[in-house]
């Protein structure tokens, strides 16, 4: 059997294994790219490279990033950042019809620009909201929908485990990818404000408004953001001006928070002890799969299955458009069966070399990608932020929670659409930094 081939197959079974066997994606990738590599090669050689990657791998100093930001957003989470936070946009926008979902929307980007995870964000904001959003009487669906799809933020506003994960994989800057998705990640927000505002014009009995607050008491509440707004600055004002590196802004962010915290006296020692457990458990697993999916790419590499897949598809007498437009279709379909995170690190050795070759900007298709796939966090079968959403609140079915979120569709169709015709959108910024 050619290496061509032997990819191609490889490819396939890591599918089974993944979709009809169950096998977790991390230890499914690791198995098959060793398996692989010692068929096209030979067990010695696979032997020594399981060695000499698992040491290349967590040697790097680039790695650290994704513990420190972790650690920055479970501590601002156990010091209650996101209630405060909720309840200061409540202030600005609660007195107009939908106002309590935009809140919620506008929390969820809050609270994402400190937490980097859209699972966190959900099950975060599910807790403060969904209760107040019931009180108020808005309709469950309305309610649902708003906390799954404002949770998706968490992984496309900065800073973004995805995104690291992305500049590690295809050797790019991991501040310019955090820039440079600041602009959209404030486009989907605005995007998903503007659902909410034509859902409450079309039922206007789903979103009522709420009492109003005067401009005193709106002042009063800043406070409750203040926190927020100082780390985002230092972490991505450090960056931007090429202060730190992402590692030092993730250490400076979680030093931040941790002072701010205790300052305030916010946090305990338990709290931070359950802070600093919970940011080992998913470093730990974002870790494995990170080494899984490099074992991985070393066999597809070594097959040139990507590199001849790039040959291939640049060379068809087709648009680049129409080949970005199919590869998005494959993401938001894989998103829709696989985590997103998982998706990412076994399609990305594919699908890179194939939009570098027809000359796209790595930088544009990486944070172009991300929110793609993390559509998949609110499409069924798999939709994990639904789950989550649905498990919190006992007033909406899941298909209540499923319909809920698929009103929000049309604004990520909306952000993708302006990120291909503008990508200016995702590249202007990063072009500015020192």
């Amino acid at each position: 059997m050619d290496p061509i081939t032997a990819g191609i197959l490889g490819t396939i079974l890591l599918l089974v294994a993944i979709f009809l066997l169950r096998i977790p994606v991390a230890f499914a990738m690791g198995i098959i790219g060793f398996l692989g590599f010692a068929y096209v090669l030979n067990w010695n050689a696979a032997t020594g490279m399981l060695g000499t990657e698992l040491w290349n791998v967590f040697s790097k100093y680039g790695l650290t990033v994704i513990p420190l930001f972790i650690l920055m957003g479970q501590i601002c989470f156990y010091s209650g950042v996101n209630e405060r936070l909720y309840k200061s946009a409540y202030a600005w926008m609660g007195e107009i019809r939908g106002g309590l979902s935009m809140t919620t929307i506008l929390a969820c980007a809050g609270f994402a620009a400190i937490c980097g995870s859209n699972s966190a964000t959900a099950a975060t904001m599910s807790t403060v909201a969904l209760p107040e959003m019931k009180k108020f009487k808005y309709n469950p669906i309305l309610s649902a929908g708003s906390v799954a799809a404002g949770a998706t933020l968490g992984v496309v506003i900065p800073p973004s485990v995805v995104l690291i994960i992305i500049g590690l994989q295809t050797s790019q800057s991991i501040a310019r990818l955090f820039v440079g998705g600041m602009v959209p990640g404030i486009l989907l927000t605005v995007l998903f404000m503007g659902t909410v505002w034509y859902l409450c014009r079309l039922h206007p009995d789903w979103g009522p408004a709420g009492p109003k607050t005067s401009l005193a008491e709106k002042l009063r509440s800043l406070p409750g953001s203040i926190e927020m707004v100082i780390i985002f600055i230092l972490v991505m004002g450090g960056l931007f001006m090429g202060l730190f590196t992402p590692t030092e802004a993730g250490a400076a962010g979680a030093a931040l928070s941790l002072l701010i915290s205790m300052i305030s006296r916010k946090i305990t020692w338990q709290k931070f002890w359950l802070a600093v457990n919970d940011s080992l458990k998913i470093s730990c697993m974002i870790m494995v799969i990170v080494f899984g999916a490099v074992i991985f790419g070393r066999f597809l590499a070594i097959t040139r299955l990507p590199f001849e897949a790039a040959n291939f598809v640049a060379g068809l007498p087709i648009p680049p458009l129409v080949i970005i437009l199919v590869i998005c279709l494959i993401y938001v379909v894989g998103g829709m069966v696989m985590d997103a995170l998982a998706l990412l690190l076994v399609t990305i050795p594919i699908f890179f070399p194939v939009v570098t070759a027809m000359g796209y900007d790595p930088l544009w298709f990486g944070v172009l990608i991300t929110i793609v796939t993390t559509l998949g966090a609110i499409t069924p079968p798999v939709g994990v932020n639904l789950f989550i959403v649905a498990s919190m609140s006992k007033d909406v079915t899941m298909t209540g929670v499923f319909r809920g979120a698929n009103y929000f569709l049309m604004a990520y169709i909306a952000c993708v659409a302006l990120l291909m015709a503008f990508p200016s959108l995702v590249t202007f910024l990063p072009g500015l930094m020192q």
